[in-house]
């Protein structure tokens, strides 16, 4: 708890996300951004133009690969970057689509020199085999030429319209930074990540990082995104937690247990139960479909996520 903040120990949106060390993106807005849930279920009710600030203002923190990282970690980044020639599946995928695009790629890039920073639907699909639709992605691949040049550190994500990001060549975003060798860029990634998790499981025995904290962290009560670190290993939850938990967004609603978004309860160091909000924003409402397990303090959060969602009432099941 100490580790991942969920303690009350976390005071800024900054320094939440350096101890951290990312925060997921996702696009799904049930409730709110499951980069801005993170941090709620950490500070409580806070100002969400701050991240915005720090992403596009001061450039302290930045986006890559569906993640916001601070900007201390660009140099171990890039070094994942320039190790696109790997032999994973979407390694070698990523190198052929670039093989046989290689001139939707010079038309890309001169386009941002010249004109960017741009919108995906700003640039024209000049791809050199057309695909079927798709009911996610579409027909059009400039957003899948963007994510690979993005991936190798060509282009840079630069700010948001209308939801949509900005794209804009990496060189006239990204600052200046020593060169780190891959393994050791790995080696420190895996020492961040395993600092923020407290405890990781090693050949069935737990292991606490050096600096974790086994004092008492209280009681306080919030939920969780399901895309949380602390939940993030559904295994990892279960053998800490002894706590179930799955995303049924994608089961169908016949075999749903619980509901499409449902979201843990965490009070103090326990998962007590889980419920599904769900925010309003057209009447201000945050509704709660569904509430499972203890929700004895379920109020509470409850009425800490209504702050910060700006919700003007709370509707809970009949």
């Amino acid at each position: 708890m100490r580790a991942q903040l969920l303690d009350g120990s976390a005071r800024t949106v900054l320094e939440t996300v350096r101890q951290l060390g990312f925060l997921q993106i996702d696009p799904i807005s049930t409730v709110a951004p499951t980069q801005q849930l993170v941090l709620w279920s950490r500070l409580g009710p806070y100002d969400v133009t701050e991240l915005d600030r720090l992403l596009w203002v001061e450039r302290k923190l930045f986006e890559w690969n569906a993640y916001v990282w601070p900007i201390e970690t660009l140099p171990l980044l890039r070094a994942r970057m320039r190790s696109s020639g790997g032999s994973s599946y979407w390694q070698r995928r990523a190198r052929e689509f670039l093989k046989a695009n290689a001139s939707f790629r010079r038309y890309v890039l001169r386009e941002l020199e010249q004109r960017g920073p741009l919108l995906a639907r700003e640039l024209e699909d000049r791809a050199a085999v057309k695909r079927a639709p798709h009911r996610w992605f579409g027909a059009r691949q400039v957003a899948t030429l963007l994510e690979i040049l993005g991936g190798r550190g060509e282009v840079a994500i630069v700010g948001r319209r209308g939801g949509q990001r900005l794209w804009d060549l990496a060189e006239r975003w990204y600052p200046e930074t020593e060169s780190v060798p891959v393994r050791e860029a790995e080696q420190l990634l895996e020492a961040q990540r395993f600092r923020a998790a407290g405890v990781r499981l090693v050949r069935g025995r737990w292991h606490a990082h050096p600096e974790a904290d086994d004092g008492d962290v209280g009681e306080r009560v919030t939920l969780l995104s399901p895309f949380d670190r602390l939940i993030h290993d559904r295994a990892r939850t279960e053998a800490l937690f002894d706590f179930h938990y799955r995303l049924e967004m994608y089961v169908p609603r016949a075999k749903r247990e619980f509901g499409y978004y449902v979201l843990p309860i965490l009070v103090g160091d326990e998962l007590v139960g889980r419920a599904e909000p769900r925010f309003d924003r057209k009447t201000g409402t945050l509704k709660v479909l569904g509430a499972w397990g203890d929700t004895s303090r379920l109020d509470e959060a409850l009425t800490s996520l209504a702050t910060f969602l700006g919700a003007s009432r709370i509707k809970e099941p009949a």
